[in-house]
C-alpha cells in the first residue's frame, strides 16, 4: 500500500521536519507515547512493532490534574518507528502546525515516502478529528 501512492507534496518540508526531529539528542530522547512505553506489536498500516514518541509540546499537554484540552498544541510531533523484526521499515510523523497537521513518512534510512497531507493520512486519520484531534496513538488526557 506505502510505495504503490507515494504522495510527496512538500519534500523540502519533509526535510525539515526529519532535521528537527534528529537534532540534538533527537526523538528517541523524548516522552514515549503513554501506552506505548517500549516496542510493541502493530495491526496498522506501519508495521509489525512500533515505538512511539511524543515532543516536549505534546508531553506537556499530557501532564496536569487533569488538563481538560480539545486539540494538541501547535508544535505537537508524534514520531512512530516502524519495525519488522530488528529492521527499522519506516519513521512515520506528525506535526501539528497553525494551519492543521503536517504529515511526513520516511523509510528507515530517512528518505521521504510522503509528505504534506497526502490523501492515504487523511483519509485514514480523518476519524479521529474530533475524538483525539487526528491521532491514534495518543488520546486526549480524560
Amino acid at each position: 500500500m506505502v510505495a504503490s501512492c507515494k504522495q510527496d507534496d512538500d519534500p523540502a518540508g519533509a526535510r525539515a521536519l526529519w532535521d528537527k526531529i534528529n537534532a540534538g539528542e533527537g526523538f528517541r530522547s523524548w516522552r514515549r507515547a503513554p501506552a506505548y512505553p517500549e516496542r510493541t506489536p502493530s495491526f496498522t498500516a506501519h508495521a509489525d512493532a512500533v515505538e512511539i514518541f511524543v515532543s516536549p509540546e505534546m508531553s506537556a499537554a499530557l501532564r496536569g490534574s487533569p488538563p481538560k484540552i480539545t486539540e494538541w498544541p501547535q508544535g505537537s510531533i508524534v514520531v512512530k518507528e516502524g519495525y519488522r523484526g530488528d529492521t527499522r521499515k519506516l519513521v512515520a510523523v506528525m506535526e501539528k502546525r497553525a494551519d492543521g497537521w503536517f504529515w511526513a513518512e520516511y523509510d528507515g534510512e530517512g528518505e521521504t515516502l510522503f509528505s504534506g497531507r497526502p490523501k492515504i493520512c487523511v483519509d485514514c486519520h480523518d476519524n479521529r478529528a474530533t475524538y483525539s484531534d487526528w491521532t491514534y496513538a495518543i488520546e486526549f488526557p480524560r
